[in-house]
């Protein structure tokens, strides 16, 4: 039996994907690519934008075009979010959600004939589905610790498709953590839905540094990344625990979606620009040449131009290295989609394309600071005859002098140029 693949939106549900697959391998099934015909076709879905509803329908019919035959399974936020609609799509035999993916193998051997939707409520939900995923393939590896949100930004619709809080236990990071070692993987990215929230489920008895210390003592693995963090949540206290680990890669993505005091409040942040200016200070106080990354929504409902132009101003001051634009998507159910004064798609647009090209401009300003500096890359694949890597504040380097035996080894590379969205360097022998 052969079974594909196809994952959509974030690394969270890459990884759910990636330990479906495992799951799905260790009962026997072959795994091949998702344009080759199989017997199964395994679709993650997402919904934080009408884009990602619209991809997973593509993927879906693009599996049964391929093979009519085939059992289509549809997990994730848009099955979780919309069940009904996702079952009656041609081809599709099983939705199974946000929840019970552990149990696919099971759910798939018992499908015979006809369609069923496995979709459970995640209201009430409290336990964290401890999925394993152990071989990524590359040389980064992602562990979930956290799942849920409750923070409600009025934008969003994922607290309804992931459901409350749920945290894995700092025993079981610890364990998963060992196991990566055990698979050659030298950094590995902790994440979640809302990762700052990690322990709140747990009446706060521990808290991210508590599932970022369980790394401590395995010296196989020489990197912990960060997921997404959001700024309110960031102390003076986290940030010193962060800048005195020397396996924290000084790369945060810290949420903005905003550089507007009037539209964050809108959007329900729970914090203004004031507080995120001074995160952002914090870690650069803390660890100097950091790469601070983000999030930003343009076009939120009644953004006005003024507000947007305030949007530009803060995000050219505080000098970002890295920028992810949105334009704004209206999702039912959300608070945000009953507003008035929303934005046309053309308008959306249009400042979703100056923000992009304000963080290009920006990320080419932070790629200059590298050169002449020798620094530490991971190596990780072939890319036009060098190979390619990261360093620890995510800046992508290629590098000369290095082949491909050399994945996985952590490398001295000096910097020798800047590209618009890389580094170029040279191996240090």
């Amino acid at each position: 039996m052969k079974a594909a693949y196809c994952t959509l939106g974030c690394k969270v549900n890459q990884y759910d994907t990636q330990a479906m697959r495992e799951l799905m391998e260790n009962a026997g099934y072959d795994t091949v690519d998702f344009e080759e015909e199989a017997d199964v076709y395994i679709v993650n879905t997402c919904t934080v934008t009408a884009t990602g509803d619209k991809k997973s329908r593509q993927m879906i019919s693009r599996a049964h075009g391929r093979n009519p035959d085939a059992k289509i399974v549809v997990a994730g936020c848009y099955s979780q979010r919309s069940p009904e609609e996702v079952l009656a799509l041609p081809g599709v035999s099983l939705v199974i959600g946000s929840k019970d993916r552990a149990n696919i193998v099971g759910l798939l051997a018992n499908l015979h004939e006809g369609r069923l939707n496995a979709v459970g409520s995640l209201m009430g939900e409290h336990e964290f589905e401890e999925l394993v995923a152990t071989r990524e393939g590359r040389t980064r590896a992602h562990l979930k610790i956290q799942e849920g949100c409750d923070r409600y930004c009025t934008y969003c619709i994922i607290p309804y498709a992931r459901g409350p809080l749920r945290s894995r236990t700092p025993e079981n990071i610890r364990k998963n953590l060992l196991l990566l070692a055990e698979h050659g993987y030298k950094e590995v990215v902790m994440t979640g839905i809302h990762l700052m929230s990690y322990g709140k489920d747990m009446d706060w008895k521990v808290d991210l540094t508590d599932a970022i210390a369980q790394a401590d003592g395995i010296d196989e693995i020489q990197r912990i990344r960060l997921g997404s963090l959001e700024p309110q949540l960031l102390t003076e206290k986290f940030v010193s625990a962060l800048s005195s680990n020397p396996k924290i890669c000084r790369q945060f993505h810290l949420s903005m979606q905003s550089g507007s005091d009037g539209v964050l409040k809108r959007m329900n942040r729970r914090y203004d620009t004031a507080v995120y200016e001074r995160c952002v200070e914090m870690l650069r106080e803390a660890m100097p040449g950091c790469a601070i990354t983000t999030d930003v929504i343009a076009g939120f409902p009644g953004e006005s131009e003024r507000e947007f132009q305030e949007t530009k101003e803060f995000i050219r001051r505080i000098k970002l290295a890295r920028i992810h634009v949105f334009p704004y998507s209206r999702r039912e159910g959300t608070a945000a989609y009953s507003m008035p004064n929303q934005i046309p798609n053309a308008e959306k647009s249009r400042r979703a394309g100056e923000l992009i090209h304000i963080g290009a401009e920006l990320e080419r300003e932070y790629l200059q600071n590298f050169l002449g500096t020798v620094q530490e890359v991971l190596l990780e694949e072939p890319e036009q005859g060098l190979m390619s890597g990261y360093t620890d504040t995510y800046a992508r380097v290629s590098v000369e002098g290095a082949d491909e035996g050399m994945a996985g080894q952590m490398v001295k590379v000096l910097i020798k140029e800047a590209a618009e969205d890389r580094l170029l360097g040279q191996l240090v022998i």
